[in-house]
């Protein structure tokens, strides 16, 4: 059964950086698309970023290109995000996410596997 455990959220002030970590576990991740999606207070759930994880192409929102970076550890079976110069509006509940495939997909609906969430709160 596949389990993704996010980690590293927190309460960040404007310009500071952050890095969330999605430890990936049940099955080789191979063949799977990994992707981070976040949800604020009354808005729905929206696309951050995703990455192949056999040859680690990536795709980002272009509300986050250049100050946020998806990246993954092979051998810890984990996936980044880095997130730089964090703005209020970066607030959110971020979602770490899988799918089987090879294409990057930025809808939510076409991922299967969920993580719980973790809080990032940017104060200005």
């Amino acid at each position: 059964q596949v389990q993704l455990v996010e980690s590293g959220g927190g309460l960040v002030r404007t310009g500071d950086s952050l890095r969330l970590s999605c430890a990936a576990s049940g099955r080789s991740f191979s063949f799977y698309i990994m992707g981070w999606f976040r949800q604020a207070p009354g808005k729905e759930r929206e696309f951050v970023a995703a990455i192949r994880w056999s040859d680690g192409s990536t795709v980002a929102a272009d509300s986050v290109k250049g100050r946020f970076t998806i990246s993954r550890d092979n051998a810890k079976n984990t996936v980044y995000l880095q997130m730089n110069s964090l703005k209020p509006e970066d607030t959110a509940v971020y979602y770490c996410a899988a799918r089987s495939g090879s294409v990057i997909y930025k809808l939510s609906d076409n991922y299967n596997y969920w993580g719980q969430g973790t809080q990032v709160t940017v104060s200005s």
